[in-house]
């Protein structure tokens, strides 16, 4: 039984799914925007919410959890930064996921996750 069992395997080991996931918000938060699989993006779409939610409570702990999942320290000082101030009236649903196309060489269906009210200088 998988009772309680939150979130999807995606066909990869714990240790490289930690990684992808550590590599793929700190791109989010990075670019405001990336393009991914469906399956992954909603996955991601969890991690980035919690990553934000601490960027807005910006005390040396939330610091230090977040640090524990993010690649770079300028994204980190973007996250507590702009971001959280971006989104400090926001209570909750700070990305969202487009779904675009299907991918041509096995037919994935592949979504855009981008951050709601990014920058227009963040374009790409």
């Amino acid at each position: 039984m998988r009772h309680r069992k939150l979130g999807g395997k995606l066909n990869r080991t714990s240790s490289h799914r930690r990684a992808m996931f550590r590599n793929m918000v700190t791109s989010l938060l990075e670019h405001e925007r990336i393009e991914t699989t469906d399956a992954k993006a909603k996955a991601l779409r969890r991690l980035a919410e919690r990553m934000i939610t601490l960027g807005k409570r910006g005390d040396l702990h939330a610091r230090r959890r977040a640090m524990r999942v993010l690649r770079s320290q300028d994204v980190a000082v973007k996250l507590f930064g702009g971001l959280a101030g971006r989104y400090r009236e926001r209570p909750g649903g700070y990305t969202r996921v487009l779904k675009v196309r299907n991918r041509v060489g096995d037919a994935a269906p592949m979504s855009i996750i981008e951050l709601v009210d990014r920058s227009p200088s963040s374009s790409g």
